[in-house]
C-alpha cells in the first residue's frame, strides 16, 4: 500500500489539472508537486496581481492565525503576499489559462502542527490535493471545503479530528483518494460514500460504528481499509461490485460476524484479503479458489470451521496464508504441506489432527458439533448503513500498528 500511496501522491495534481481543464492537454498543463518543489523559490508572482492568489493569501493567513503550535517552523515564512513561496504551498498554471498561477496543492505532512481548519480554507478553490498527515489538527472539518471543486486527494490521517463522518467529503465530486485513518471520527458511515468514484479509501483506526452499508462495492476503489473500527454485522454480498477494481481489502478487527460471502470470490483482481480478528463463522467459500492474483490471505482469530480447501492453497500467486486461531478440522491436499510450495503459513490453534499447537478436544467439539449453515445465518444489525451495533472485544488483541 505504501507504493500505491506514493504513486498517487506524486501524480495527483497532474491528474487533477487534466480533469479540471476538461481538455486533452496532458503535456501542456501537467504539474508535479515534486517538480514544483525544486523551483519553488523562484516564483515571485504574488497576490496583489492575481485575484486567485489574493484569495489564497486570505485563506492561508486565516489558517496561520489559528495554528497555535508549529515546532518545526513550517509556517514561519507564511508572511506577505507571495503565497507560492510559502513552505508546503504549491502553485501551478491554471488549466484554462496558463498565464495565471493558482495554489494547487498543500502538503504539510509530518509537520507536527497543532491547530484547526478555519472556514476560510474554502477560498482555496483551486486545490487539487491536501496532505496533512501526522499533525495535531483537531476539531471538525469546515463545510466550506465543499468549495474545493477540483480536489482530487485528501489526506487527513494521523490527526485529532472528531465528530461524525465528515459529510462535506460527499460533496467533493472529483475526489479519488480519501485517507482519514488514525483520527477520532465516530458514528455510522453514510451509504453515499460508496456511490463516489474513489480509487482508495482509508478509514482505519477511528471509532466508526454500525454495519457496513449494503451498497458497499458500488465505488471503483482498488484499496479499501476499514481496520480497527467497531462496525459489526456481515460483509454484504454487494462486495462483488468491486470485482473489476479491488486489489486490497483489509477488514481487520471491525467486529465482523456472519459467514464470508461467496461473492468475495468474484474479486478477481484481489491481491490482499485480511479479515483477521473478527467473529466470522462457517467454512471458507470455495469461490476463493478463483482469486488467481491473491498474494496474502489472513483469516486468523475468527471462528471459521470445516476444511481448508486445496483450491485456495494452490492459488498461483499465494505467498502468505494465515488461518490460525480458528476451528478448522482438516487441511485438504497440498494445504497439509504449504512449505513445499514456498508459502508462509500459520495453522496454529485449530482442530487439526496430528498438527502441533492445536486447540483442546473440548474446545473443538463445542464448536464443530454445531456447524453453521451459512444459507440460514442471519447477521446482526439491519443491513443498512445507520444501524448501530455493540462492539465486543476481539477474540485476541490485534497486532499494534
Amino acid at each position: 500500500m505504501a507504493s500505491y500511496a506514493s504513486i498517487i501522491t506524486h501524480a495527483a495534481v497532474l491528474i487533477l489539472l487534466i480533469l479540471s481543464s476538461f481538455l486533452n492537454s496532458f503535456a501542456k498543463h501537467g504539474y508535479s508537486s515534486s517538480r514544483h518543489h525544486r523551483h519553488h523559490s523562484h516564483y515571485s508572482i504574488n497576490a496583489t496581481s492575481n485575484p486567485r492568489l489574493q484569495q489564497a493569501y486570505v485563506a492561508l493567513q486565516a489558517w496561520k492565525s489559528v495554528i497555535y503550535s508549529d515546532p518545526n517552523n513550517f509556517t514561519s515564512n507564511w508572511i506577505g503576499p507571495s503565497v507560492c513561496n510559502y513552505t508546503g504551498v504549491y502553485c501551478a498554471p491554471f488549466p484554462n489559462n496558463t498565464k495565471i498561477r493558482v495554489v494547487a496543492g498543500i502538503d504539510l505532512n509530518q509537520a507536527d502542527i497543532a491547530g484547526y481548519l478555519p472556514e476560510e480554507l474554502g477560498l482555496l478553490s483551486d486545490l487539487a490535493l491536501i496532505h496533512l498527515n501526522s499533525n495535531r489538527f483537531c476539531g471538525i472539518l469546515p463545510q466550506s471545503l465543499a468549495n474545493l471543486t477540483l480536489l482530487f486527494e485528501l489526506d487527513l490521517s494521523n490527526n485529532r479530528f472528531v465528530g461524525p463522518f465528515p459529510s462535506v467529503v460527499l460533496s467533493l465530486r472529483t475526489l479519488h483518494y480519501l485517507d482519514i485513518r488514525f483520527n477520532d471520527f465516530e458514528g455510522p458511515l453514510p451509504p453515499n460514500l460508496f456511490a463516489k468514484n474513489l480509487d482508495a479509501v482509508f478509514l482505519n483506526n477511528n471509532r466508526f460504528t454500525s454495519v457496513i452499508p449494503s451498497n458497499f462495492g458500488l465505488s471503483s476503489a482498488s484499496v479499501v481499509v476499514f481496520a480497527n473500527n467497531q462496525f459489526g454485522g456481515c460483509l454484504p454480498p454487494s462486495v462483488a461490485n468491486f470485482a473489476s477494481t479491488l486489489e486490497e481489502l483489509l477488514l481487520i478487527n471491525i467486529n465482523l460476524s456472519g459467514c464470508l460471502p461467496p461473492e468475495v470470490g468474484y474479486l478477481y483482481k484481489l491481491r490482499v484479503l485480511d479479515v483477521s480478528f473478527n467473529k466470522v463463522v462457517g467454512p471458507i467459500p470455495y469461490s476463493l479458489a478463483g482469486l488467481a492474483h491473491l498474494e496474502q490471505l489472513n483469516l486468523a482469530h475468527n471462528m471459521f470451521t470445516g476444511i481448508v480447501p486445496a483450491g485456495v492453497c494452490v492459488l498461483p500467486n499465494l505467498a502468505n496464508f494465515t488461518y490460525s486461531y480458528n476451528y478448522f478440522c482438516e487441511e485438504e491436499g497440498i494445504c497439509m504441506n504449504l512449505t513445499s510450495k514456498g508459502i508462509t503459513f500459520d495453522d496454529r490453534r485449530n482442530c487439526l489432527p496430528d498438527k502441533p499447537l492445536q486447540r483442546s478436544k473440548k474446545q473443538c467439539s463445542a464448536v464443530n458439533e454445531h456447524p453453521v449453515d451459512c444459507f440460514d445465518f442471519h447477521c446482526g444489525g439491519s443491513g443498512g448503513g445507520f444501524a448501530t451495533a455493540a462492539a465486543p472485544m476481539p477474540l485476541s488483541p490485534p497486532p499494534s500498528g
